[in-house]
C-alpha cells in the first residue's frame, strides 16, 4: 500500500461523509487507506464513519479524550502505507493537496512536506495573530525554518513518521521532531477553507502550553544527547560564584569583620548549594539519556547513506537471505532404533 491517511476526529459527524468524498476523488489513482482515530467524541461521529463500508477505511477508538497527539501517535502506529498524510478532521485542509505533496516528497526525495496555508480562513485576532506570534517564537528558539506549524496537512515517509516521539500535546512541533532525526523537510502552499460543520477545538487557552512545550523543545534540539553540558556549566558557574564570594568573606572575618549578618553571606551559600544541585541533575539526566538509548536498542544519530567503492551500498540487500537458503530442505525421518532381543533362559 502506498499511502496512509491519518485523520483525527472529536465530534465532526457533519464532516465525515464530505471528508471521504474529498478524500476519494483526490485519491483515486493512489492505493490507499484511510484511518479514522475518534479521540473519544461525545456525538454519533463513529456510527457516520461505520455507514460507509469500504474495505481501505479503518477506525481507531479512544476510551477517552486522550488530545490530538495521541491520536496521531495511533494512528501513525497503526498505518500500513510506505507513505503516510496527517489531515485535519474539520475539511478546512483540501485532499486535493495530497497528490501534490506527495510528488514532490517522492521527486525531491525528502523526508517530510509540510503544508503552509497560504490564505487561511480563520478569525483575524483570535487565530491569526496568535498563530503567527508563535510561529515566529518558534522559529527563533528552534531555528527550523517553517512558516507554518500550525497546519495539520503534512506528507512523511513512513520510516520517518514511525520514529517521531509524539506525547504531550507536541503535535504543533512536529516539523521540530522530525529534524531532531535528521529528516530533509520542504514547505508548500495548501489550500485553506473556512470550517462548515461542528466548532473549532482551538483557541487562547492553548497559548501556555505551547509556550511550555517550545522550552522543552529548545532544550531537546540542544542538549538532548548532552544534558551535562548544560546542567554542569551552570553548577560550575554557581560554584565558581559562591566561592569567590565565600572567599572574600573569610578574608573579612580574618580581618576582624562580622560577616554573619551579612545578606551576601547566605547568598554566596545558596549558590554553592546551587551548584551541587545542577552538577547531580546533569550526572542524573546522562544516565537518563544513557538508559533510554540503551532500552530501545537504538543509537543517537541515524546513517541515511553509505557508499562503497563509490557505490550507493543497500545494507537490507546485504542482510537479505539468499533464496537458496529460504528453502527448506527435506527432513528424512529417522528410523526407530531396533529393539534389542531379551535373552530367556532355557530356550
Amino acid at each position: 500500500m502506498e499511502l496512509s491517511v491519518i485523520i483525527p476526529v472529536y465530534n465532526e459527524r457533519d464532516n465525515i461523509a464530505p471528508m471521504l468524498e474529498a478524500l476519494h476523488s483526490a485519491l483515486a489513482s493512489i492505493t490507499h487507506e484511510v484511518i479514522f482515530v475518534d479521540d473519544g467524541s461525545s456525538d454519533d461521529t463513529v456510527a457516520q464513519i461505520l455507514t460507509h463500508k469500504h474495505p481501505h477505511i479503518r477506525v481507531l477508538v479512544f476510551t477517552r479524550n486522550y488530545g490530538q497527539t495521541s491520536a496521531m501517535a495511533a494512528g501513525i502506529e497503526a498505518a500500513e502505507g510506505t507513505y503516510i498524510v496527517t489531515l485535519d478532521g474539520d475539511l478546512q485542509n483540501d485532499p486535493g493537496d495530497i497528490p501534490l505533496m506527495l510528488n514532490r516528497l517522492k521527486e525531491e526525495k525528502l523526508d517530510m512536506v509540510a503544508g503552509r496555508r497560504a490564505k487561511r480562513k480563520d478569525g483575524f485576532f483570535l487565530r491569526k495573530i496568535p498563530s503567527r506570534i508563535a510561529n515566529y517564537l518558534i522559529r527563533r528558539i528552534s531555528r527550523v525554518r517553517v512558516q507554518d506549524y500550525g497546519c495539520t496537512l503534512k506528507v512523511f515517509r513512513a520510516d520517518l513518521a514511525k520514529r517521531l516521539d509524539l506525547f504531550g500535546e507536541l503535535h504543533r512541533f512536529i516539523p521540530i521532531l522530525a529534524d531532531i532525526e535528521g529528516a530533509r523537510i520542504a514547505e508548500m502552499d495548501v489550500r485553506h477553507h473556512p470550517r462548515r460543520f461542528g466548532t473549532s477545538k482551538y483557541g487562547l487557552s492553548r497559548t501556555l502550553r505551547v509556550a511550555s512545550d517550545l522550552l522543552l523543545m529548545g532544550f531537546f534540539l540542544r542538549w538532548r544527547q548532552k544534558p551535562m553540558h548544560l546542567f554542569g556549566s551552570i553548577g560550575l558557574v554557581c560554584f565558581l560564584l559562591g566561592g569567590l564570594i565565600e572567599s572574600y568573606l573569610l578574608i573579612l572575618k580574618f580581618a576582624g569583620e562580622d560577616i554573619g549578618t551579612r545578606p551576601l553571606f547566605y547568598i554566596g551559600i545558596l549558590l554553592l548549594i546551587f551548584s551541587v544541585q545542577f552538577i547531580l541533575s546533569g550526572f542524573l539526566a546522562e544516565l537518563m539519556m544513557r538508559t533510554y538509548y540503551g532500552s530501545r536498542n537504538t543509537h543517537p544519530y541515524r546513517i541515511r547513506e553509505e557508499y562503497r567503492g563509490s557505490v550507493l551500498y543497500d545494507a537490507t540487500a546485504a542482510t537479505r537471505p539468499p533464496k537458496h537458503a529460504t528453502k527448506k530442505s527435506p527432513v528424512k525421518k529417522r528410523k526407530p532404533p531396533e529393539t534389542p532381543a531379551t535373552w530367556v533362559e532355557g530356550t
